[in-house]
């Protein structure tokens, strides 16, 4: 969907981005958002977090915003007091905010960490908005997003990024900001949006143990929302998230802790720690009230449509499924592993899953999931040795999911993966343990943002690897993210990598591209 401005203009004529955002020229300043004189007593700039948008409808998003005067307080309250605070609201359809379109008033609490989720309908489909908050005489950066079209009207196009696994200790987020000059219409994130541990590393959290409490988890999410480039990428696009594992724990299955280092924990008292998980995840990200969790349980899995172009169906595979085989490690298939009555998913949400799939009448259907779907053999030579943490854990889970493909009639289905810290693009194979079996659709996985440093120019499997995965077109060692292009024809996957996060601001560029035709599932080198 094409921007109404020219991308120069916008960045430079009011959406800046990043560091520089908390005193971004606004242009004329619209009457609801009169800047009041200062007075004695008022608070100091509260939007050091930023802002954000996420979960567009056809009619509506999702504008959110915490306030924060010392984001690090360790009660997890960010410096503030008070019971509530009250934060107007804007929406225009220019930076510059001389067309107004929406205005109200919300309530900043302290029972949700002070962060505020305006949950707007009303808007018009396929319109690119601009966004911003004002509490006393303080204004926030401005923040762009978009509606989703109109459910099955015509879009001619869709720049789609995605990303996962930002650990703030490992390096410096500049993958962030080159997604966000890339200036995508939408975002997904898949998992590891924060990471429990403690320690240092390249950068230092100021909470150096594991996060387990409330308090904990919000500290966490305030160094993460305080970085720049994380606020410029969170600026430039709505974001439809969902969780991994560390937003959490490590590993963690179900209301099952990992093992290592967690013995004597009861599922009662991990599934206190994940009410607190979850809680700070649905404080500091754009969430609908949908989502909004009910004790250790939280409403993750949903669906996003973009007109007649794609159907967005965006996967738990940690709330619900069974316990790892293997401990959650590399291994043989065995019969836990193969076991039919056990999912990744749950019955429920695959029940979901397959629903949507035989109702879509999208061009694409998106799976936005977490762990690596397609099977990899990680050890050249006879049988196979697979990740018991990813779907390969999970066969038959698996298997169903392909079926339904191919039984719903789904002619293009798209599977994005986080997770494991590299860059692949998969073939789908309707049975791969033959050869010869037809391709049934694509997995593009993502690298991390940060984790594991900054890699190198060696992939991860060398060539007798990789010749036990014919499916595995790519498969590449560096951090970034995939930046995509769907049009009813085709999706073209650019696949960004930067040579190094242990130093900040480096350069992007495009590692790999591929390209899938719409009715033609299968990689093309782009």
């Amino acid at each position: 969907m094409a921007s109404s401005l020219p991308r120069r203009s916008v960045l430079a004529g009011g959406l800046a981005l990043g560091a520089g955002a908390a005193t971004v020229a606004l242009g004329p300043t619209a009457p609801a958002l009169a800047v009041p004189k200062p007075r004695p007593g008022r608070m100091p700039y509260p939007f050091l977090l930023g802002v954000a948008s996420g979960d567009p409808s056809p009619d509506g998003v999702v504008l959110w915003t915490r306030l924060a005067l010392d984001p690090l307080a360790p009660d997890g309250f960010a410096g503030l007091t008070a019971e509530k605070y009250d934060l107007e609201f804007q929406v225009a359809t220019e930076p510059q905010f001389r067309n107004v379109v929406r205005r109200g008033t919300k309530h900043a609490r302290r029972k949700e960490g002070y962060s505020v989720h305006v949950e707007l309908t009303g808007l018009p489909s396929g319109t690119e908005l601009y966004y911003r908050f004002r509490v006393d005489e303080h204004i926030s950066p401005v923040g762009r997003t978009l509606t989703a079209p109109a459910l099955g009207s015509a879009v001619s196009q869709l720049r789609m990024a995605f990303a996962s696994c930002s650990s703030y200790a490992t390096g410096y987020f500049t993958a962030y900001r080159r997604l966000a000059e890339d200036y995508p219409d939408l975002v997904l994130h898949l998992g590891d949006y924060i990471y429990e541990s403690g320690g240092r590393g390249v950068r230092q959290h100021s909470l150096a143990r594991e996060t387990f409490t409330l308090a904990d988890y919000r500290v966490r999410y305030a160094q993460y929302h305080s970085d720049p480039d994380l606020q410029a990428a969170h600026q430039v696009a709505p974001w439809m998230a969902v969780n991994d594992d560390h937003e959490v724990e490590n590993n963690f299955a179900g209301d099952i802790a990992e093992l290592a280092g967690n013995a004597g924990v009861t599922r009662e008292q991990f599934r206190m720690r994940r009410a607190a998980a979850y809680q700070a995840y649905y404080e500091n990200l754009p969430f609908r009230r949908a989502q909004t969790p009910k004790g250790p349980d939280m409403q993750i899995y949903r669906r996003v449509g973009w007109g007649a172009l794609a159907a967005f169906h965006m996967l738990d595979t940690r709330q619900f499924r069974d316990d790892q085989a293997a401990n959650g490690g590399l291994a043989a298939p065995n019969a836990e592993s193969l076991d039919p009555a056990r999912s990744i998913l749950g019955a429920r949400q695959e029940r979901w899953l397959m629903d949507g799939l035989g109702r879509s009448q999208a061009t694409w259907d998106v799976l936005g999931q977490q762990v690596f779907f397609a099977q990899t053999d990680f050890a050249a030579g006879p049988g196979l040795t697979v990740n018991m943490d990813a779907w390969d854990g999970y066969a038959a889970s698996r298997n169903r999911v392909l079926a339904g493909f191919q039984e719903r009639g789904v002619a293009n289905p798209v599977v994005l993966t986080g997770d494991i810290h590299t860059h692949w693009a998969n073939e789908l194979k309707a049975d791969f343990s033959t050869s010869s079996s037809r391709t049934v659709g694509v997995e593009l996985v993502c690298t991390s943002i940060t984790s594991n440093g900054d890699g190198t120019e060696t992939p991860s499997f060398g060539p007798a690897v990789m010749a036990e995965n014919p499916h595995i077109k790519f498969a590449g060692n560096r951090r970034g993210y995939v930046l995509t292009s769907i049009t009813p024809d085709e999706l073209r996957a650019d696949f960004r990598a930067l040579d190094y996060v242990t130093r900040a601001d480096a350069p992007v560029r495009t590692q790999a591209t591929f390209v899938v035709e719409a009715g033609n599932p299968g990689l093309n080198p782009g």
